[in-house]
Parts: structure tokens; sequence; C-alpha cells
């Protein structure tokens, strides 16, 4: 049986899935420079699959799912790896995670209750992203260079947390007035 090409996006999601668990390795050994080269392969592979699902219309339903869900994965385990070895506070941790919790409990119960997920982030979701891995490249780099300087990140950290729950709100009131508008047409 032949690979068909159009696999390969979601084959690098899924080999982003499996770097998550080096990275919380690396990171609960304190590896910091290591684990910080595994996540920027990461980064780069979710451009790559990306480009390549638009590029050449590699795109599927499994897909649309795979790369928000590989994405997360990363995403909550280094922000949970750091939390634990204290270099990332619980509560701003528990802000990021609640806000991804309650995007993701909201997109099942719209899957379930009104129709399929479109996965389709805002622009402030997007900025979320950017800060939140802002926050994380200086905690790391802090860490092995000595660089940025604290003011940094704790600034960085408020506008996570800030950022966090905007998006969060406007997660839950876009998708609120998008199954009101999917019930009153059906």
């Amino acid at each position: 049986m032949r690979l068909r090409m159009s696999y390969i996006p979601n084959a690098i999601c899924v080999l982003r899935i499996l770097l998550v668990v080096p990275i919380v390795m690396l990171l609960l050994e304190s590896r910091y420079l290591h684990a910080l080269v595994l996540i920027v392969l990461a980064g780069l592979s979710d451009g790559l699959d990306g480009f390549l699902a638009r590029r050449f219309h590699w795109t599927s339903r499994i897909g649309g799912l795979l790369d928000p869900l590989a994405d997360k994965l990363l995403f909550v385990s280094v922000f949970a790896s750091l939390s634990w070895t204290g270099l990332v506070p619980v509560w701003l941790f528990a802000v990021v995670i609640g806000r991804d919790v309650i995007i993701v409990a909201g997109a099942t119960a719209y899957e379930f209750l009104i129709g399929p997920v479109e996965p389709n982030p805002s622009r402030v979701g997007k900025l979320n992203t950017v800060m939140a891995l802002l926050y994380l490249f200086f905690v790391m780099t802090a860490q092995i260079y000595g660089w940025p300087p604290e003011v940094s990140i704790l600034t960085t950290g408020a506008a996570v947390f800030v950022v966090s729950l905007v998006s969060g709100l406007d997660y839950v009131l876009t998708w609120s007035r998008m199954a009101m508008r999917r019930r009153a047409a059906d």
C-alpha cells in the first residue's frame, strides 16, 4: 500500500505530539537548552505542516483537529512542567489551562449539540498564543542565558494573564452567538 502525500501534514502533527514526552522529561531534568531546541523544532514542524496543508490543499477533517490538539498538548505540557519546577506561577498555569479547558469543553459541546466544529482561531486567540510562547521562551532563556531580565518575564506573564482572560471570553461569546444563530436557523 502506497502512502499518499496528503497524509504528510498529519504525520508531522503526530511527530509533534511524540516530541512532547522528551520535552517534558528534559524540562523536569532542568535541561532547558535541549528542551528549547525540541520546542523550536516542534514550532517549525507546526509551520511546515500548515504550509504543506495550505499550499498543496492537503487538508482533512482529522488534520484540522490534530493540529490544534498537537499545539495544545505541547503548550499545556510545557506550562505544566515549568509550573511543576517552580518557574511558572501555579496561578498563571491555572489561568492558561483553564482557558484551554473552557475552549475544548465548548468545542466538544458545540460538536455534540449543534454541529461540526470548524477550528477558526480569533485574532485575540492568536495574540494569546504568541504572548504565551514569548513568555515561555523568556522563562527558559532566563534559565539558560540569564536573559531577559526578570521585569521582562513579569511583564510578559502579566500580558499572558490578561490576554488569556480576554481571549477565553472572546471564544465563549463568539461560539455562543454562532450556536444561537445556528439553533435559530434550524
